[in-house]
């Protein structure tokens, strides 16, 4: 009987990828706490930008009110009750996936002062694959922005953690190999901070660089003994409401008449997860005994843009809750903030809520309430 195509779920793609490996009941737990017991990992590292950070912006940032707004309320008051230094009002895709593996909420390394033996978070809002000289033309020899929290930084800093963590090699190895290590979302930044210097055609000429720097960091983790890794792709960031409410163009050509989202700033993000997964294959080549998982952000946040209330979300999906075009900035004093939270999916001009990071979080891992037969059963029906 022929195959009969058709789009598998988030979900079931994330399944499918990891059970080639033999790895299905890693990621996707059971739903009894028994299999939730069973679990694979002993600890979450997570390297990134403010979609990850949870926490390290205050301290990188202190000396900086401008991007330091994540400090403030109404940052948090959804989950947390308080800012926590988290870019949204509640949890992180990273939150719910520790969560969902029975682990703590990953700490930041910068602004925790306990043990890190069940993971660190080396994520900074603004960080960026690419080391800062990259972005310094050299005729501002005071410019410090983007500061220097790139991704060879964050691994700096796990290297300069890993004697608290494990001492021998084969320590080191074994330890390693029962982590999860996230390795971004990295590369909006990159493309974000190039945007007022550069032109697109030079912007996207730079992405061989950001993906190969990726690719790198992958493999200098291998070399510590990490085995199993999920590396996001980029967002559409031509959805963002900084660039279609607060940066808008006048030209409506630049727009997609069903969205709303800038063609080219999406452009620009399919290319580079084209060319991440394609370099993610590559490693997984090179490196059989590795799961290596690309995780999907771009279509998530389209489906949602698409078809807010599949989600719950009201119509004007692009709008942001916290900080409307013409108010203060979220975080100022007396910026306007939505009723509803969860019934929206940017909290403020360049993040989600955490409702909309549940969704995503949801996609990637499977929900706990939906067992895992049901899911393979699934796959099994595709293949009649």
């Amino acid at each position: 009987m022929a195959t009969k195509m058709r789009k598998l779920p988030s979900a079931v793609l994330l399944f499918l990828l990891v059970a080639d490996l033999g790895w299905a009941w890693a990621l996707i737990p059971s739903p009894s706490p028994a299999g939730l017991s069973a679990r694979r990992y002993d600890s979450i590292f997570s390297f990134g930008d403010s979609y990850a950070d949870t926490g390290n912006n205050p301290v990188v940032f202190a000396a900086n009110s401008v991007f330091n707004l994540v400090t403030r309320p109404p940052y948090g008051s959804t989950f947390f009750g308080h800012p926590t230094g988290r870019n949204s009002d509640g949890r992180l895709i990273i939150d719910f996936i520790a969560q969902r593996l029975g682990l703590p909420l990953v700490p930041p390394s910068l602004a925790h002062n306990g043990s890190f033996r069940q993971g660190a978070n080396f994520a900074v809002g603004g960080a960026t694959a690419l080391d800062a000289a990259f972005f310094h033309d050299g005729s501002d020899p005071g410019n410090k922005f983007p500061l220097n929290t790139s991704l060879g930084v964050q691994l700096q800093w796990l290297e300069a953690l890993k004697p608290s963590l494990c001492r021998t090699t084969q320590e080191c190895e074994a330890f390693f190999g029962r982590s999860l290590f996230f390795v971004g979302e990295f590369g909006v930044n990159d493309y974000h901070f190039s945007f007022p210097t550069k032109s697109l055609q030079e912007i996207t000429s730079s992405v061989p660089d950001v993906i190969r720097t990726i690719s790198m960091a992958i493999e200098r983790l291998i070399k510590h003994g990490a085995t199993s890794f999920v590396v996001p792709g980029t967002i559409p960031s031509g959805c963002m409401p900084q660039f279609t409410s607060y940066l808008a163009k006048d030209d409506p050509a630049e727009y997609n008449s069903t969205t709303g989202c800038r063609e080219d700033y999406n452009n620009l993000g399919m290319h580079h997860n084209m060319l991440l997964q394609e370099a993610l294959e590559k490693l997984r080549g090179r490196h059989p005994d590795a799961m290596i998982v690309y995780a999907d952000l771009f279509g998530p946040i389209m489906d949602m843009v698409e078809s807010p209330r599949k989600y719950g979300f009201e119509e004007d999906v692009l709008t942001n809750c916290c900080g409307r075009p013409g108010a203060l900035i979220c975080g100022d004093e007396g910026a306007n903030l939505c009723e509803k939270p969860a019934a929206r999916l940017f909290w403020d001009v360049a993040h989600l809520t955490e409702a909309a990071y549940r969704y995503i979080a949801d996609g990637w891992l499977g929900s706990i309430d939906s067992p895992v037969l049901e899911i393979y059963l699934g796959y099994m029906y595709l293949l009649v």
